[in-house]
């Protein structure tokens, strides 16, 4: 109380002062303060419901009821899309397995490759499901247009990185759609030439006659010219032989026309056989027999054909010549007692 009384009139002086000035002093600010937040507490208290005093007791109107409720609605609504999205693909593998098995069907029916009928049968079978996996990406609401925008910005960077080995894979695609050979032919393609032992999608396999495995790239074997010697049922082949200047040609030729009527592997379709004089060389007359044959017999007869023309000219003494050279000596004169002798040659 001492001590209110020895403040009470510097309290009072400061508020003279105040008065004096028009401005409230410090004390008087923090005391309006104080009233005011007394009052607004008594009025709050005088017009609380008792309905919302449980609530915030409760807590039935707090933010965490409020996030709580909000993912029970997220939840609610997200269910069915994925419910939705899972029976899409189930549904979409389902039909996809279907399209396939009917596309493997359709090519075996048209006589397809073996390996055409795997390569489409996996391609369609990727593309459809991965169409079906956009289609449900998009019913949940994953946007499928950022997903393939990404999709596409890989692929081209993942092309460009493999440029040579898409262009293996066109080739190897061109090569299955339009057939210039398959499995089994016989084929020649630059410096490479065999059978061809399997077509994949980037490389083909061809084995030569020495059994080793030539792999060639498919953009090589699409892209150049190729020849394929067993594309045809029937096969030409050209046999020649020598026979000396001199020789009676009518009778070399019924000699060989006698090796072709016994030969039963020799055709006279599409055209019949055919002996004509095709060169006059330096030192011969060259014959030459045209023999069409089977393709699985080609290399048969090319095994002893020319074995028999050799014995048919020996039993019936035509002359088979070989080049020969001729050394003629012609003395000269003698210079400085050293003989000159000169040497001429011919054929």
């Amino acid at each position: 109380m001492k001590l209110l009384q020895d403040l009470t009139p510097l309290l009072l002086q400061g508020q003279a002062k105040a008065d004096t000035a028009g401005v409230p002093d410090p004390f008087t600010q923090k005391k309006q303060l104080a009233d005011s937040i007394a009052q607004s507490v008594r009025d709050s208290l005088a017009h609380l419901d008792a309905s919302q005093m449980k609530d915030v007791i409760t807590g039935e109107n707090t933010i965490v009821k409020d996030a709580l409720k909000s993912l029970m609605n997220m939840t609610l609504e997200f269910i069915p899309r994925l419910l939705a999205a899972l029976l899409i693909l189930w549904v979409g593998f389902k039909l996809a397995k279907i399209i396939k098995k009917s596309l493997l069907r359709l090519l075996e029916r048209r006589g397809a490759e073996a390996s055409l009928k795997s390569f489409l049968g996996s391609f369609v079978d990727v593309l459809l499901r991965v169409l079906v996996i956009i289609v449900a990406m998009d019913v949940i609401g994953i946007k499928a247009t950022s997903f393939i925008a990404v999709l596409g910005a890989m692929g081209l960077a993942v092309g460009m990185a493999l440029q040579g080995t898409l262009q293996n894979f066109a080739g190897g695609v061109i090569i299955l759609l339009m057939k210039p050979f398959k499995v089994g032919d016989y084929i020649e393609c630059g410096n490479f030439k065999g059978y061809v032992k399997e077509i994949r999608i980037f490389h083909t396999f061809i084995r030569p006659f020495n059994g080793r495995i030539i792999i060639v790239p498919n953009s090589e074997l699409s892209n150049k010219s190729l020849i394929n010697h067993t594309r045809e049922p029937q096969i030409r082949m050209t046999v020649n032989a020598s026979v000396a200047y001199g020789t009676d040609l009518q009778k070399a030729k019924d000699v060989l026309m006698s090796i072709v009527a016994e030969d039963e592997l020799i055709q006279d379709t599409p055209k019949p056989p055919k002996v004509f004089v095709s060169d006059l060389g330096d030192s011969s007359v060259v014959l030459s027999m045209w023999l069409w044959i089977n393709v699985d017999d080609y290399w048969t007869v090319d095994g002893y054909i020319r074995e028999k023309v050799y014995n048919a000219l020996y039993e019936n003494d035509i002359e088979i010549p070989f080049p020969q050279v001729q050394v003629h000596g012609v003395p000269q004169v003698q210079v400085q007692g050293v003989p000159q002798v000169q040497v001429q040659g011919g054929k």
